[in-house]
């Protein structure tokens, strides 16, 4: 690992961090959020998902969200995107990037699309022509891709042949999900390593849960296997609906000082990040997880009471 090498961060606080809240957070605290976000530096977000809003209704606002959005023109917006209606959601919305999703489990994929894996194949293929034909950046998320609720230990074998399959469709990135968080170093270098003698792992990004504690040190090992993309959240909200267990993704702080302390560069400025975390921790009331975010706001704390 060289020094000074730029690791990208996606940023999917605004849509999988929110996803799970219970109260409804306004439009306007959303687009507060991100600001907040493009003001620590980051530049990929993912802003929200074009589902139905029977299924997930703090996001039935996804649509208004991204046309209220005045954002530079470096920052790089997206969108989950689950079908045909929800693409057309994206095209409205003038996003230069869409997000696909699909499980590497028949169990998982059944409980969160209500399809097979052979059914999710065919609809992404679907959706990633029409989306090459508009000319947008494609990225597509593989959940349960080391354990799942359902089923327990994932095949690798199985995970890497749904990969090939994404990349031959033309996929420009794939994010593949420890969706329970229950992945360590070894199960993270043991589908890694086989994969990257396949594919350029630059087209490879890593979206790990810190259910067990292990989200950092699975981060630390992706590295190592020549990962330079990760998906984190802000003060590690989130976590997945139709995959019991599965609690917060890697906080975005953390994610950032372990980066910077490694001496890679992230474009992000750590301080600004903990001032986003604080509004989020605001914005849905209650405390977040990550260690970054309390330790700093506990510093700030001590700072101003023995002034």
């Amino acid at each position: 690992m060289s020094k000074q090498e730029t690791v990208k961060i996606v940023e999917v606080g605004p849509r999988d961090g929110l996803q799970n809240e219970t109260g409804i957070i306004t439009t306007a605290d959303k687009a507060k959020l991100i600001y907040a976000l493009v003001s620590s530096g980051i530049t990929n977000i993912e802003i929200t998902s074009f589902v139905s809003p029977k299924w997930i209704p703090q996001l039935a606002d996804g649509l208004e969200l991204a046309q209220i959005l005045n954002l530079p023109n470096f920052v790089t917006t997206t969108a989950l995107v689950p079908n045909l209606k929800g693409y057309e959601s994206a095209k409205l919305a003038h996003l230069p990037e869409i997000s696909l999703f699909m499980s590497a489990t028949q169990s998982h994929s059944k409980k969160n699309i209500n399809k097979s894996i052979e059914e999710a194949l065919i609809l992404i293929k679907e959706l990633t022509q029409i989306a090459q034909a508009d000319q947008k950046f494609i990225r597509c998320y593989i959940s349960c891709a080391f354990f799942c609720p359902y089923e327990g230990y994932v095949d690798f074998a199985n995970v890497i042949k749904l990969i090939i399959k994404l990349v031959e469709m033309g996929i420009d990135e794939i994010s593949i999900g420890d969706t329970i968080g229950y992945a360590t170093p070894k199960n993270v270098k043991d589908l890694l390593k086989p994969l990257g003698t396949m594919l350029d792992t630059k087209k490879i990004a890593m979206h790990f849960h810190d259910t067990y504690g292990m989200a950092l040190s699975n981060v630390y090992a992706s590295l190592e296997e020549n990962i330079r993309i990760f998906d984190s959240s802000i003060g590690g909200m989130g976590g997945c609906p139709y995959a019991p267990g599965a609690s917060g993704n890697l906080a975005s702080e953390d994610l950032v000082y372990l980066l910077h302390g490694l001496g890679f560069n992230t474009g992000i400025n750590i301080d600004k990040l903990v001032e986003a975390g604080s509004l989020a921790q605001t914005i849905i009331k209650k405390k977040l997880p990550s260690k970054y975010l309390q330790a700093s706001l506990a510093k700030c704390l001590n700072v101003q009471e023995i002034k």
